[in-house]
């Protein structure tokens, strides 16, 4: 059997099971507060195990481009607290998206290339070029949603080690965001908590953050121009 459709036909399985066991009816936040007494109960006792299934339920999610990262990664806020949660995160989203980037790369770049070569020249000098300062920007202001730069990518000619590290250093500062907003919701027994400072805080940090980086960005662009 060809490898490519060997390669799709796995995909459509892991999708199919995806949404056959309904668990993305469990990435939603009334889901997660529900099941997350029990979640923590289980992890108290088997903390390595439940952290190991955890990453790899992530990187299964990212890397084939499925709803709920966003989810996970305030998941990983409240059962695992703000450092542990941010590790897991940041390595599980980062392996995810570069087996996105992998699957895209050996399923479509060489049929997106030859059919239009001419025109994605301009775009693979750029990236052989600056390739790294571009994605750096696509992950630090989310302009492109999560899984569409990961395929994009897939079909240039950047290197897989530079998409990762840039990936990873590129979505630390949101990763810490969203965890720290699922460390205080996992605060939140009653409505007084929800006023609490903390909370405000970890949700204006989640809507001033894309500001923040794009002001940022500027600033390392017209630094980067006249140096």
């Amino acid at each position: 059997m060809n490898k490519k459709i060997l390669l799709v036909a796995v995909i459509v399985v892991l999708v199919i099971t995806f949404y056959g066991l309904d668990f993305h009816h469990w990435l939603s936040l009334d889901k997660l507060k529900v099941g997350a007494k029990g979640f923590q109960q289980w992890q108290s006792t088997s903390p390595l195990l439940v952290g190991l299934l955890f990453f790899v339920f992530y990187v299964v999610v990212t890397g084939l481009s499925l709803p709920g990262a966003a989810i996970l990664t305030i998941a990983a806020g409240a059962l695992f607290g703000l450092f542990w949660g941010t590790v897991i995160v940041s390595f599980a989203s980062s392996v995810g998206a570069t087996l996105a980037f992998l699957m895209a790369r050996y399923l479509f770049r060489d049929s997106v290339q030859g059919r239009f070569s001419e025109r994605l020249q301009v775009i693979n000098t750029g990236i052989e070029r600056e390739g790294a300062f571009y994605l750096f920007a696509l992950r630090l202001v989310p302009a492109f949603p999560f899984f569409l730069i990961n395929v994009l990518m897939g079909l240039t000619h950047i290197k897989v080690w530079t998409f990762y590290w840039v990936s990873q250093l590129g979505m630390l500062a949101g990763t810490v965001v969203y965890v720290n907003a699922g460390t205080q919701l996992a605060r939140v027994e009653n409505l007084k908590d929800i006023l609490s400072l903390p909370l405000l805080l970890s949700f204006i940090l989640l809507g001033i953050f894309p500001l923040i980086a794009k002001y940022a960005l500027s600033w390392f662009k017209r630094r980067r121009q006249a140096g």
